[in-house]
């Protein structure tokens, strides 16, 4: 009997545990259910809290406007929408717009310098789709270069910037690489290697025309050209040709310089030639004119004393030629017998 009465005393224990865990268990529950919008209006308006629709009001001002101010950076402008459409460009400072959403703004940094660069390691440009080598290019002469560079721009117009162009980005790139190409076509491999700044300003004239035609808002600053080559299987054949190159430049400025030394000598001999034969031939000429007029006056003085003269150019004849003979002989005229004449030098007592 007293062991029936304690397991009733035991099963009573346990059932009333039992459900005292489960009014536990049902009252956190009630707990996680969050109260009902009715009940949280009914506690509100049940609080009596001084000046509150005051508070109300003021709280609804200061949300309208957070949402009817704005602050534009000196470095940019402020593109409004009045829903979705464009409706005014804001400069810096404080400004004003329509709240809760009515107007938006989008701002834009117009004196931000963007960099997009076309060419990394290996001559695969890391802004073309698919790995395509956007660097290698064909030139005037048939050859194949690696052209990298980079492009660096701003934007000058932000509402075109925004709504002219769905991919600004993309069509940026697409139109840099078609420019640069169109400018490497028109040279060749030697002047894509050695005239890159020419290029350059040439690439970026031609791409600022295309993005002003686009309508892009885009204002390119400056196309910088990098390290200019040939890709790699072809560096051997192109170092040959180079060397080659070298030396016919070399023989070149060798033959010109024996030419400079050359044609200079022979020009100035043929001139110191003709010198000389223009002075000879003016000597010669001059002689004979002095000949001529001493003749003339000579002949005129004869024709007045003919004797006279006739004499006195002998004399002055024989004054000229005697001292100029080494040995000197007289013959008599009367003189009929040859054999002393044969003997003549060769007696110690000749007549000198």
């Amino acid at each position: 009997m007293f062991f029936i009465q304690n397991l009733k005393t035991v099963k009573v224990g346990r059932q009333m545990s039992w459900d005292w865990e489960k009014l536990k268990e049902q009252q956190q529950r009630r707990s996680d259910v969050p109260p009902k919008m009715d009940d949280l209006l009914k506690k509100f308006n049940n609080l009596k809290i001084p000046g509150g629709p005051v508070i109300i009001v003021v709280i609804l001002v200061i949300l309208l406007a957070s949402t009817m101010f704005y602050t534009v950076k000196p470095s940019e402008v402020g593109v409004v929408q009045r829903f979705g459409r464009y409706v005014r460009t804001t400069q810096p400072g404080l400004q004003f717009k329509m709240p809760l959403g009515i107007e938006t703004v989008k701002k834009v940094n117009v004196r931000l310098v963007k960099t997009e660069e076309f060419g990394a390691a290996g001559g695969v440009s890391r802004v073309s789709g698919g790995g395509n080598t956007v660097t290698l290019m064909l030139t005037g002469d048939l050859n194949v270069g690696v052209v990298p560079w980079v492009v660096q721009y701003r934007i000058k117009d932000p509402y075109n910037y925004l709504f002219k162009v769905r991919d600004v980005q993309r069509l940026l790139r697409d139109l840099s690489e078609a420019s640069m190409r169109l400018v490497v076509g028109d040279r060749s491999i030697d002047d894509i290697i050695s005239q890159r700044e020419e290029i350059a300003v040439a690439a970026r004239e031609s791409l600022q025309r295309e993005l002003d035609q686009a309508e892009t808002g885009i204002h390119i600053v400056t196309v910088e050209m990098k390290k200019t080559d040939v890709p790699e299987p072809v560096q051997p054949s192109l170092n040959e040709v180079n060397q080659a190159t070298q030396e016919k430049e070399q023989l070149i400025y060798q033959a010109k310089e024996d030419y400079n030394k050359a044609i200079p000598t022979a020009r100035g001999e043929a001139d110191r030639t003709i010198r000389a034969a223009e002075g000879y031939a003016l000597d010669r000429v001059n002689r004979a004119k002095g000949d001529a007029s001493r003749f003339t006056a000579l002949f005129a003085e004869y024709s007045k004393a003919e004797d006279v003269t006739r004499r006195r150019l002998y004399l002055e004849t024989l004054n000229e030629v005697y001292p100029k003979l080494e040995h000197k002989y007289i013959v008599d005229d009367q003189q009929k017998n040859l054999l002393p004449l044969l003997n003549i030098g060769k007696q110690d007592g000749g007549i000198k």
